[in-house]
């Protein structure tokens, strides 16, 4: 008897929040979409990360029904300084007629909501991918389910599963940093207003979270180690060194770390294959455009598939349209987010006497501040 194989169109592996936007922006469309994950459904539900979601992110959500409201604190205002140095900036929100400039949520909370929009019926819950094979023809994908295998065909794949591989497509820069993680409490509130403070170890973010601060602490790899195994009241005094009194810190929570690289696959598509999110890109976190990034991946995979309806969704022309398409944004994010980490990340005077020219030139000159302000916005294309 002959091998029972499910035929799809579209194969998204990975179900976090890059793949379940692309399953969504393509559901109600003419493909059959499989999304597929290793993990249960539900996983992320105890996952403690926070993520910094642009505007033009929370655009994408609220078009596809997954933006929850209730869940998200509005970053108003960012101020921008550098430490032993002079120069700062303000980017607000007012100035672009948009109620914030991005918000604050935690991870489980955007996959809460991205899930509660999915039919089902499209997940594949506990089936680890064992085999997965491309040719012209199409892509055979073999899970395991229980003691079975499954086997399906699929016309086009979606790699959405994390961070880049090792393998000879990918590019990689050690920053050598190491982030740590932790929530505190501000004293006075916070206002919504985000902080990003530069030092010489590495840059310093305090994003608005409910009623806390999340901190994102990038600093060299000792440094860490230390951060992680000093108390509370030490890990604050660390903090209030680095703001030197402009922010005040009454209590801290659970520390955690993650080590920092630029991390690029040089090719995004292969035979019937394309890589969107983390598992195209893995940016340093500073100015949050790595995960914003990798949801427009997914909107502008989908609005490319969308636009060739009726036609193979892995035929290489189709790969390739949507290659160039994202040539500017990623490129642009790419080379903002490493140029700052260069620029600020040392404590040579002459350019800590240019970066606090730069941050007053900023302030001085609203076009050049819209410009950079619009970037972690909207992209390297602002939303139309």
């Amino acid at each position: 008897m002959a091998e029972s194989v499910d035929r799809v169109d579209i194969a998204i592996i990975g179900a976090g929040p890059v793949g379940m936007t692309l399953a969504l922006a393509l559901a109600g469309g003419p493909y059959k979409v499989l999304l597929i994950d290793s993990r249960r459904r539900g996983a992320w539900a105890a996952d403690p990360r926070a993520l910094a979601l642009s505007h033009g992110t929370r655009q994408i959500l609220e078009h596809l029904g997954a933006w929850n409201a209730e869940a998200a604190t509005a970053i108003e205002t960012i101020h921008v300084s550098q430490r032993g140095g002079f120069g700062r900036t303000l980017l607000m929100a007012r100035d672009y007629d948009i109620p914030a400039l991005g918000y604050v949520m935690r991870y489980r909370e955007l996959a809460a909501a991205l899930d509660a929009q999915l039919d089902t019926s499209r997940l594949l819950n506990d089936s680890p991918l064992i085999d997965l094979r491309s040719s012209r023809e199409g892509t055979a994908i073999s899970l395991a389910s229980g003691a079975d295998t499954r086997r399906f065909a699929a016309r086009l794949v979606v790699h959405a599963e994390g961070t880049p591989g090792n393998d000879a497509e990918i590019t990689v820069r050690d920053y050598r940093q190491h982030a740590v993680v932790a929530e505190v409490r501000p004293a006075g509130g916070h206002a919504h207003r985000a902080w990003e403070r530069f030092t010489p170890d590495g840059p310093l973010a305090l994003l608005p979270l409910a009623q806390d601060y999340s901190v994102v602490f990038s600093v060299p790899p000792d440094q860490a180690t230390q951060l992680l195994q000093i108390d509370d009241d030490g890990f604050l005094a660390a903090l209030h060194a680095r703001f030197g009194g402009r922010v005040r810190f009454t209590a801290a929570g659970p520390r955690a770390r993650f080590p920092l690289a630029l991390r690029i696959r040089q090719q995004l598509t292969a035979t019937r294959q394309v890589w969107i999110g983390n598992a195209a890109q893995s940016l340093h976190p500073v100015s949050g455009q790595g995960f914003n990034l990798g949801l427009r991946d997914a909107w502008e995979l989908a609005q490319t598939l969308l636009a060739s309806a009726g036609e193979d969704p892995g035929d290489d022309a189709i790969l390739a349209t949507y290659a160039r398409g994202r040539q500017f944004d990623r490129g642009g994010s790419m080379a903002f987010t490493d140029g700052l980490v260069r620029i600020f990340s040392n404590d040579l005077a002459p350019l800590r006497f240019a970066r606090g020219l730069g941050l007053l030139t900023l302030d001085l000159l609203p076009p050049l501040r819209h410009f950079v302000a619009r970037r972690m916005i909207w992209g390297a294309r602002a939303w139309p």
